[in-house]
């Protein structure tokens, strides 16, 4: 999974590379005394960057570590999965990377197991939904890094003014919409199933119908029927009658509904932690809900929120298991990890590093959600292919003269393809 939650994709040029420049490596991967790191691009803007925060960290690796050296390269995230699957299709891999996905990588055998690298205390350290998250058959492969959790937020200022009331279940968020329509919000509720992060959106208004992208067994069920029920509804009651805005969901991004909302033109949009530090930050009144439930969902039922992580994975080469053990553990020292969730407004993975995230009470709704949230199957090795799928097409279900189980079911059927050729 590529589960773009956190900033925009700037350019290598505008950030450009960190330390020394890469030089030419082969399938050996580290000599023992270099490491080859690539990172995405967490920042909006030159000031933000991620450039600073790999350059204090690795000068200090470097620094309690003599002899040993640190070359990161960082990709806008619109590149870093592609780039690194290319670095290993050319056996050429990094030592460590960090982006979206890690089980296509463990699947080939490719991988280090968390407990090749770290101490057992450490690896315990993990919260239990990434963990479980990151770990195929038990073994933990994919070490999550930096995390967030999907609450709905809401612009008090614009609610109050329309009168509407915020909601708990689907029908009093269309109400709430129609409300902020009438009152001239160009969108009520904006509903971003562009191609950006469109699986996220998605999977929101999946589980609080009962429904997801996997069964029990832990199979796809993309076409399921309560999923087809989810897209009806929202076709007819928000997207048909104009409450989603003038930009079609298909066409709509997150960061474009993100930033619609600071601009106070959006009444409800599922965020996370850093747009909510964004909108207080510009004095904006902004209230946050857990996602509001279908009607026909079973009375007592609490559909979980949705998570998202992203994961550090550490790719075998002759020679590197100590220097990568030893740059893993301090990555995932709590000053370090807390200091790069902290520039980025985003959640530690380790419950170590929560402690003190949780004295913010910004945070802390975002935590508590975390703790039982759903993620993506990304333990699934066909899961990045997958979710492209998902992100492409999903936004085809409420168009205008969509028919939603057939675009799901169209959706499952290449979902199938994708896992038969694995």
């Amino acid at each position: 999974m590529r589960p773009r939650l956190f900033g925009i994709a700037a350019s290598v040029a505008a950030f450009g590379l960190l330390g020394s420049l890469i030089t030419a490596c082969g399938s050996s991967g580290s000599d023992g005394t270099t490491l080859r790191l690539v990172v995405p691009e967490y920042g909006d803007n030159p000031a933000n960057g991620s450039k600073a925060y790999w350059d204090k960290l690795t000068a200090a690796f470097t620094a309690a570590h003599p002899g040993k050296k640190v070359e990161v390269t960082i990709y806008p995230w619109a590149d870093v999965d592609r780039e690194v699957t290319r670095m290993v299709q050319a056996d050429d891999a990094p030592d460590v990377a960090l982006m979206g996905a890690y089980s296509d990588f463990a699947a080939q055998g490719r991988l280090y197991a968390a407990s090749d690298l770290l101490p057992i205390r450490a690896e315990a350290n993990f919260l239990p939904p990434l963990a479980e998250a990151g770990s195929i058959d038990d073994t933990l492969y994919g070490l999550p890094f930096v995390a967030s959790s999907r609450l709905l937020f809401y612009n008090e200022e614009l609610f109050d003014k329309a009168g509407a009331k915020p909601p708990k279940t689907w029908s009093d968020l269309k109400d709430a919409a129609k409300a902020l329509k009438k009152d001239g919000v160009p969108y009520p509720y904006a509903l971003p199933l562009g191609p950006e992060e469109a699986h996220a959106e998605a999977l929101i208004w999946e589980l609080s119908n009962g429904g997801g992208y996997t069964d029990g067994s832990g199979g796809y069920s993309i076409a399921s029927r309560q999923n087809a029920e989810t897209f009806s509804w929202i076709k007819d009651n928000l997207v048909t009658p104009g409450l989603t805005g003038p930009t079609p969901p298909a066409a709509l991004n997150r960061q474009d509904a993100f930033t619609a909302f600071l601009r106070g033109d959006v009444g409800m949009v599922n965020g996370y932690p850093s747009l909510l530090n964004e909108a207080r930050a510009k004095g904006m009144k902004v209230g946050t809900l857990t996602m509001p439930v279908s009607d026909t969902l079973s009375e007592g039922i609490t559909p979980p929120s949705v998570g998202v992580a992203d994961w550090m994975m550490a790719f075998k080469h002759d020679g590197n298991r100590e220097l990568v053990g030893s740059f893993v553990n301090f990555v995932y020292e709590d000053k370090n990890l807390s200091a790069f969730a902290e520039r980025y407004h985003l959640l530690p993975s380790t419950v170590t590093a929560t402690q003190a995230t949780a004295t913010d009470p910004g945070a802390e709704q975002f935590l508590t959600a975390l703790r039982t949230a759903q993620l993506y199957p990304v333990n699934d090795p066909s899961w990045l292919q997958v979710s492209n799928i998902i992100k492409r097409n999903i936004g085809k279900a409420v168009a205008p003269t969509a028919d939603p189980k057939t675009v799901l079911e169209d959706i499952a059927q290449e979902a199938r393809g994708v896992t038969q050729r694995q």
